[in-house]
């Protein structure tokens, strides 16, 4: 268990921490609840970063790293459906896209083939994540018509799931494509 591995545990433990800062009711709950997810993406980073840096890549990394994010992200965006600031449909094609990329990746592993991130996967993360934290941190004015630039915020936030809802078919499309090989030998 090195350092990049404890890392990425905490930021696994830190998903329930975020979970009920968003979900209960008080007066700055999603302004914490935005700054526990924006710890838990930096940590992202630095795994990562620390991990390819010292050697310290393991099978264990390769694995709880991109789980980790996966389930992070997919718990803020279902607190958001819940919160009324996302749509059931968008959340459910981002977690359908992750679902089937792991599935690719559980065959090409099979196959003694391991597929990287990539350049798509990794704008489409990094996308979500910014898009969650713009509605973490305008979630209680989002629906408040006589806030300030209330039609200026909506745009935008909904400019950004869209965004991140294309870039999750974007880089579905990538991996199916670049990996269509995997393929080849399924018969009807």
């Amino acid at each position: 268990m090195n350092l990049p591995n404890k890392i990425t545990l905490a930021r696994v433990f830190m998903i329930p921490l975020f979970v009920v800062l968003l979900l209960i009711d008080f007066k700055y709950n999603n302004i914490f609840a935005c700054a526990v997810f924006c710890i838990a993406c930096i940590s992202d980073y630095f795994d990562g970063k620390l991990a390819r840096k010292y050697n310290l890549v393991s099978n264990f990394g390769k694995f709880a790293d991109p789980l980790a994010d996966k389930l992070l992200v997919g718990a803020a965006l279902i607190c958001f459906v819940e919160l009324d600031l996302l749509s059931a449909w968008m959340v459910i094609l981002i977690i359908s896209r992750e679902f089937i990329i792991s599935g690719v990746r559980l065959i090409a592993a099979d196959n003694g083939v391991v597929i990287a991130a990539s350049m798509w996967g990794k704008v489409k993360t990094t996308f979500q994540m910014i898009m969650s934290i713009y509605l973490l941190l305008f979630a209680k004015v989002y629906h408040q018509a006589d806030f300030p630039f209330h039609t200026i915020m909506v745009v935008l936030g909904e400019i950004l799931k869209y965004v991140a809802v294309a870039l999750t078919i974007i880089s579905l499309i990538d991996y199916m494509y670049k990996n269509r090989e995997l393929f080849s030998d399924i018969k009807d």
